[in-house]
């Protein structure tokens, strides 16, 4: 007997299988290895294949200002009437505005509010409101400012945004910037409006619309800028979010997720709006009211002002004045914005209204152009940050090829535990899948460590996403939890399945052999074998299966596995193979 075993097994390999051919542990720890380093190589490789540089120098700027104080001031030696806030009651009407939208045609009726200086002799100057993000009304935006306007003689209009079927992802700026024009020119068109001194008062995301409108309407007398975003809503909500990341104490890896995002190639979707040119000089060249908040943790504000004083100094406009206010949010608000009553910051609406007196007067202004206090910018603006096509293709395929193998591996899941019902009714032991050799069992360890890891990477990105929030309303966030610790894990967690994998491949093939799967081509080669004959010699070979005993175990298997590989393209893609 030993006779026959030495003459049918190699002596080199007798150290390394057993009598039946299986491998020792030493043997497929050693195959396993190169399988492994392969795997990670490949994945790495993604990881840095589609890192995004991104610049955060220059960090920590300021701009310092001229003088704490915020007040505005001027010469006024004809002692023109500067009405103190409160001077006039304030009237309040009602009226309908039909806008369209030229693209597309469609009708949005919005409802506007106009307010009135009630027994203001002459013809006023007036004040047009431009929303910021979300969808504000008339009745539930700007009363205050609007009021305190009103109150030192401005006829001030306050609309409902107009947003027609779009989101949040694809405003139409130059439709809304042509509606709020048709507000501007039905100001002028009152019989109690100088028609010359109609401006307007823009905030967040409606300082991009505004530069539209005065590149369209360049009488607009002039301009009320809250928190202006300056730069194009891709390098503007780039600079906004890696800095509210870092600020919520969210693991650097997560920076990773920002950059790349933030690369997308919107075009292919239709989506223009992130790379919208608005940094033109026609949006600076009327006399402008800067106001910024020191807990504003949404606007590049160091180079924002850089770059307003450069685009209105470039068209001749040096009647620019700037203020920052101490404790106040990226609306002016003292606190957090998410809770009702939430003061605007102190002296902001007495500043605004005594400087817009003084624009419409014509009077030579005293107090320093940039007051207030200290401004500040933590990081750099991404500039270079842009679409880039290859990226977001290829984010697109592996994104979508994750999902869809998921879905079908969750129907095949489905599909299984109903067999697995109907044959235990029917008393019936045929097994619904017939996994051999422990793949089963290895099947589900790395889809439920997989499928953990995702989880884990969804719930630390949903925390960072909810102090950003919280960060942007002048809030406070929770402490980094899950957004801290969960990056290094979840590195762990993908590093030990591509071992897994490593292990399973090389059980494959170790199976295989143990078959004689390899020697299939040689066979009927050189002895002409059948189908039948060569199943049968498999069958003698190992009574078990490579994989599994049934045709739907084998598709189930490949279409989870390919699934829990997508997913670690998807890891890959985002940058969690970087170390």
């Amino acid at each position: 007997m030993s006779q026959q075993v030495s003459q049918s097994i190699k002596p080199s390999t007798l150290s390394d299988t057993d009598l039946r051919g299986r491998w020792t542990w030493a043997r497929r720890m050693m195959a396993s290895v190169p399988v492994f380093v392969v795997l990670m190589g490949i994945l790495v490789s993604i990881s840095h294949l589609t890192a995004v540089p991104w610049k955060y120098d220059p960090v920590d700027q300021n701009f310092p200002t001229l003088s704490p104080d915020t007040a505005v001031t001027y010469e006024n030696p004809n002692n023109v009437p500067l009405e103190k806030v409160g001077t006039y009651k304030v009237a309040k009407r009602y009226m309908w505005i039909k806008a369209v939208r030229p693209s597309t045609g469609e009708v949005q009726n919005i409802h506007a509010l106009i307010r009135e200086p009630i027994g203001a002799a002459g013809r006023r100057a007036a004040v047009m409101f431009m929303h910021g993000a979300g969808y504000g009304t008339c009745d539930n935006s700007f009363g205050d400012v609007a009021t305190t306007m009103a109150s030192v003689g401005f006829v001030t209009a306050v609309i409902d945004k107009p947003v027609w079927s779009t989101s949040d992802i694809d405003r139409d700026y130059p439709a809304s910037a042509k509606v709020y024009d048709q507000v501007i020119n039905y100001l002028r068109s009152l019989p109690n409006v100088n028609p010359d001194s109609v401006g307007l008062y823009a905030t967040s995301e409606s300082t991009w619309i505004s530069a539209y409108l005065l590149r369209d309407d360049p009488k607009v007398a002039f301009q009320i800028l809250l928190s202006p975003m300056v730069y194009s809503p891709r390098h503007a909500m780039g600079f906004f979010v890696a800095q509210d990341f870092a600020i919520a104490g969210a693991n650097q890896g997560y920076q990773s997720v920002v950059r790349r995002l933030f690369s997308t190639d919107t075009a292919l979707f239709g989506l223009d709006n992130p790379d919208i040119k608005t940094q033109i000089k026609p949006a600076f060249a009327v006399p402008t009211f800067v106001a910024y908040g020191t807990k504003d943790v949404m606007t590049a504000q160091v180079e924002g002002v850089q770059k307003i004083l450069a685009l209105a100094h470039s068209a001749g406009n040096w009647n620019v004045t700037v203020r920052s206010y101490a404790i106040s949010n990226h609306v002016l608000r003292l606190g957090d914005e998410a809770l009702t009553g939430t003061p605007l910051a102190d002296h902001y609406q007495e500043d605004v209204a005594d400087w817009a007196q003084g624009q419409i007067h014509g009077l030579k202004q005293t107090s320093q152009p940039v007051a207030g206090s200290t401004i500040h910018q933590s990081i750099a603006v991404p500039v270079d940050l842009q679409g880039r096509r290859k990226l977001t293709l290829y984010m697109l395929v592996v994104h979508a090829s994750a999902v869809i193998f998921l879905i079908v591996a969750v129907m095949l899941a489905l599909v299984a535990c109903a067999m697995k019902l109907i044959r235990l009714v029917r008393r019936n032991r045929k097994p619904v899948f017939g996994f051999a050799h422990g793949f089963g069992g290895t099947l589900v360890a790395i889809a439920g460590s997989t499928i953990a890891a995702l989880l884990l990477f969804a719930a630390g990105l949903g925390q960072v996403i909810i102090a950003l929030v919280k960060l942007g309303w002048g809030g406070v966030p929770d402490p980094a939890g899950v957004s801290d610790w969960s990056w290094p894990v979840i590195q762990l967690v993908t590093a030990v399945v591509v071992w897994a994998w490593s292990r399973v491949l090389v059980r494959m093939y170790e199976v295989g052999r143990m078959k004689g799967v390899y020697e299939i081509p040689a066979q009927i080669k050189g002895q002409g074998f059948s189908g039948t004959a060569i199943v049968r010699q498999l069958k003698t070979n190992d009574p078990n299966p490579v994989l599994a005993s049934t045709k739907f175990g084998i598709v189930f298997f490949w279409i989870a596995a390919i699934a829990m590989f997508c997913l670690l393209l998807v890891f890959a893609f985002w940058g969690l193979f970087i170390y």
